[in-house]
């Protein structure tokens, strides 16, 4: 009986040192949880350690053997100068960024820290005699990857994917090791960060440190196809190919291309590895945002007429170019003008903040541009992971793709080297893509640097695209278009002789929407309205004005401020969520088609003049004291509809107006029931007064860029009565642009 209780306890001690071991490695929390985020996403539902991204990252390189890493990863957060950890923090849902909610930690390290990240893995028997690659979608910023103690090597971007192979550092068998480190200087305005910041607020957001897209595994044959360059002709009817292969004795392989139209085997073409080929696309069935096409290909490796490696492509057939219509220069898709109506994207998520949650999810986000009738869109200073073009190549939308910006113009000559390597690294990492159709270098003036040549060297990367070389702001007066932003209203820059005109950016709209916001903080760059309706009428607004600018000067494309809400920033079509969508998608869609049908408000008791024009009675010189009073006598007046104005943001300029005051006077008519919460519906620009039947109403100082409800005075609202009523206002202005109108909406119905 002794000597079975020794047996037992020596069995007990065995374990417990295997939990302390185990404890010493990882100090993992025991039950993972996604972390009470500030706003969250209904595809929250979805994540999980045993399906966080589960999709396969690649579509354009398509292997059936393939080994996801994403899940719970041990990780930790130590000073610079400390070694790998001997215990860890805790467990993070890899590939969502450090900070974000579905990461499970929501910690922002501090810029001088390390990261870490462990895991294990087992290798498949299947895999023996297989070249390993691991593959990482993106990392940021700067990443050393160890396994099994093995340096494998280190990868230095926040937005471009890397591979090692990890062949030779991999046990024969049992369970392998994979250690990250990572260092992420996110403030640093030396390396390409786009909006991300420390201390996010206005048009800067979260941070997304550390793994931020897929990590996984392959197991490849000694010699493979590493990837291919797919770059189609419509003119000439062929697909430019080549397959760049790796490993051994590579120059005897060949391969064999076949190209698949719908059910369709087109001819199979043969060619030599690493080497230039033409693929007859006969008849080509051309990809467009109204027909998106794509072929499906299959491409063979061979040697000594055996197939060594096999992968499944697709790609279009597709042409972008800058060319006359016999009066400006134009964007041409496929050889015809197309006006491209487009949608900013920051491509941010308030659950997983550079990761969105789910691939339905991004899928989500593309077939809402789509739904709102847009054509394209702008892809802001971020790269996205493959299956977001993916789904840009299948739903059929064009895409600017913006370089993510750094934020110093003189870089020292090893970061602008670094920033010219990312930028190489994007073109080729997403070229492939069809709906790609321009690559925009720099955004506004954001570490602007070396533009001429940085647009050369982009060009000659890939002449078959577009180069903006800065959208906003610093033209330089190079690449294929010239790109100005104006907000709120459009306008177009003049196109010249070899560049078509675009606008970058316009619009801003903001509303607020309780229950689906990241703070109590919001703003937009046209302030904030109250309903959706207003918000329809005012969209209607700017679109109405792009038609004349088509025209002329001959306007090529105008990009819409934005797809959705981000943190603070509240001009979205859609909330951060994407619960709510502001605006009725079907109108969007009717107003990027140049059809305005019209949207009663309900709240319009006395309507403005922003839908259809209101004659008012107005004089610019001094009248008599009296000229507010219901009996004055107006008749030596003018006659004209708002608004009055002139210059600045003003949305429907029907009667000009340039002196430095302007006196305004109409009689209109309520009904017998009158609302008791009553306010005025007011666009000044600058300082305004306002009388109601003779009696003191309401005033405001300086100038507003949109209507903003302005509150009525209680002897004013006494004063109204069912029946005809009177209204005068005026309006002072000393400089800028010039503006006045004014109706009266119920409040208790503005929500």
């Amino acid at each position: 009986m002794k000597r079975m209780f020794n047996q037992i306890g020596v069995v007990l001690l065995i374990s417990l040192l295997a939990i302390t071991i185990g404890q010493a490695k990882s100090n993992a929390q025991i039950t993972w949880h996604i972390a009470n985020g500030p706003l969250m996403t209904r595809w929250d539902k979805q994540v999980s350690p045993t399906n966080a991204l589960p999709d396969y990252p690649r579509p354009q390189l398509v292997r059936k053997n393939w080994e996801n890493l994403n899940g719970l990863w041990d990780y930790a957060i130590t000073d610079p100068d400390a070694p790998e950890p001997s215990s860890y923090d805790g467990q993070i849902l890899v590939p969502y960024p450090i900070e974000c909610a579905l990461s499970g930690v929501m910690k922002i390290p501090d810029p001088k820290d390390y990261i870490w990240y462990h895991r294990s893995f087992e290798m498949p028997k299947s895999w023996k005699n297989k070249r390993i690659l691991l593959h990482f979608g993106a990392v940021n910023w700067q990443a050393t990857v160890y396994v099994n103690g093995v340096e494998i090597g280190s990868h230095t971007g926040a937005y471009d994917g890397f591979t090692f192979d990890i062949t030779n550092a991999l046990h024969s068998s049992g369970s392998q090791s994979i250690v990250v480190k990572v260092y992420a200087p996110i403030d640093n305005n030396d390396i390409a960060r786009g909006k991300q910041t420390e201390h996010p607020g206005g048009i800067f957001y979260t941070p997304s440190s550390g793994i931020w897209q897929t990590v996984w595994l392959e197991p490849v044959p000694r010699t493979y196809i590493s990837s291919l360059q797919l770059v189609p002709d419509v003119d000439t009817g062929v697909l430019h190919l080549k397959a760049n292969i790796k490993g051994d004795n590579v120059d005897s392989a060949q391969v064999l291309v076949t190209p698949v139209e719908g059910d369709k085997k087109l001819e199979t073409k043969t060619c030599g590895a690493n080497e230039d080929a033409e693929i007859p696309i006969p008849h080509a069935h051309l990809w467009s945002p109204s027909d998106p096409f794509l072929y499906d290909l299959k491409v063979s490796l061979m040697r000594d007429g055996k197939v060594v490696d096999n992968v499944r492509s697709y790609f279009a057939m597709r042409k972008i170019a800058v060319a006359s219509d016999g009066n400006v220069m134009r964007l041409m898709l496929n050889n015809h003008f197309v006006f491209e109506m487009g949608v900013l994207d920051q491509g941010f998520w308030p659950d997983g903040l550079y990761t969105a949650p789910t691939d339905s999810a991004i899928r989500y986000d593309l077939e809402m541009v789509k739904k709102c009738g847009f054509n394209l869109i702008r892809k802001h200073v971020k790269v996205e992971p493959e299956r977001w073009y993916y789904w840009a190549d299948k739903i059929g939308l064009l895409v600017w793709q913006d370089m993510p910006s750094c934020f110093n113009s003189n870089l020292p000559p090893e970061a602008a080297a670094q920033f010219k390597k990312e930028l190489h690294n994007m073109v080729v990492g997403r070229g492939n893509h069809p709906c790609i159709i321009m690559w925009v270098v720099f955004n506004e003036g954001w570490g602007q640097h070396d533009t001429r040549s940085l647009v050369s060297y982009v060009k000659n990367l890939d002449p078959s695209r577009l180069v903006d070389d800065a959208s906003g702001w610093t033209d330089k007066g190079v690449g294929d278009v010239i790109d100005m932003h104006h907000y709120q209203e459009p306008e177009s820059p003049k196109p010249e002789m070899n560049r078509a005109a675009v606008l970058g950016e316009f619009g801003g709209l903001g509303m607020r929407v309780n229950g689906h916001m990241w703070t109590n903080e919001s703003w937009g760059y046209a302030g904030l309205m109250s309903q959706s309706a207003r918000l329809e009428r005012r969209y209607q607004q700017l679109l109405k004005m792009i038609p004349p600018l088509i025209k002329n000067p001959g306007l090529s494309a105008a990009v819409y401020t934005q797809l959705t809400d981000v943190e603070t920033e509240s001009n979205g079509l859609m909330t951060y969520d994407r619960a709510v969508t502001k605006m009725n998608p079907k109108i969007v869609a009717d107003a990027n088609a140049f059809r305005f049908p019209y949207i009663p408000v309900k709240t319009d008791l006395v309507p403005t003049s922003l839908d259809r024009p209101i004659v008012w009675k107005y004089t610019t010189t001094l009248p008599d004291d009296n000229w507010y009073q219901v009996n004055y006598d107006d008749g030596a007046w003018q006659s004209g509809p708002a608004g009055f104005g002139a210059g600045g943001v003003c949305p429907a300029i029907r009667t000009p107006w340039t002196t430095s005051d302007i006196w305004i006077r109409r009689t209109f008519t309520l009904p017998n029931e009158i609302p008791a919460n009553l306010v005025f519906r007011v666009f000044h620009d600058e300082d305004v007064e306002i009388y109601l039947n003779g009696v003191f109403a309401g005033s405001a100082k300086g100038y507003t860029t949109d209507y903003v409800d302005l509150p009525m005075t209680s002897q004013a609202r006494a004063a109204l009565k069912s029946g005809q009523n009177v209204i005068a206002a005026h309006c002072h202005q000393t400089t800028g642009g010039q503006y006045i109108d004014i109706g009266i909406v119920d409040a208790s119905l503005n929500k």
